[in-house]
């Protein structure tokens, strides 16, 4: 089965980067599971989170920044990497030392990209970077 962020690629674009949920984010579905099985809140929260983990894409390529969630319907946001005007990322002492972070990507006329615990989000900062760089000088 291909991506959605696949199938919406125009002519000559590529995808630069994709960025996967870290497995820290897991470890929060799954201790919800465990410590809050009993008053059923717990496997709610588990779901919530694995199914936004399972349906989320997120990518950035050499045109734009493609953010795909849902499971029986179809969210996106895209900004064009012309239009990002800056990439905001927050880290706390356990996402530094542990490779996690949240993304805050903003953009002229539209409302910000809020991505929550992806691994790498430093590099994938960085691709975003490139690939505006890369677009610039084209």
């Amino acid at each position: 089965m291909s991506s959605y962020i696949e199938e919406s690629l125009g002519e000559g674009e590529t995808i630069v980067s994709q960025a996967h949920f870290h497995w820290w984010y897991d470890v929060k579905a799954w201790a919800a599971l465990l410590l809050l099985w009993w008053c059923l809140i717990g496997i709610w929260i588990f779901f919530a989170m694995m199914i936004r983990k399972w349906t989320t894409e997120l990518a950035v390529t050499t045109h734009r920044f493609v953010e795909k969630n849902g499971l029986f319907t179809l969210a996106t946001n895209e900004i064009s990497l012309q239009n990002i005007e800056g990439v905001r990322v927050t880290q706390n002492f356990w996402g530094r030392i542990l490779g996690y972070g949240h993304l805050r990507i903003e953009g002229t006329g539209i409302d910000a990209v809020e991505i929550p615990d992806i691994a790498d989000p430093v590099g994938f900062r960085a691709a975003i970077e490139t690939a505006k760089g890369e677009m610039s000088r084209s």
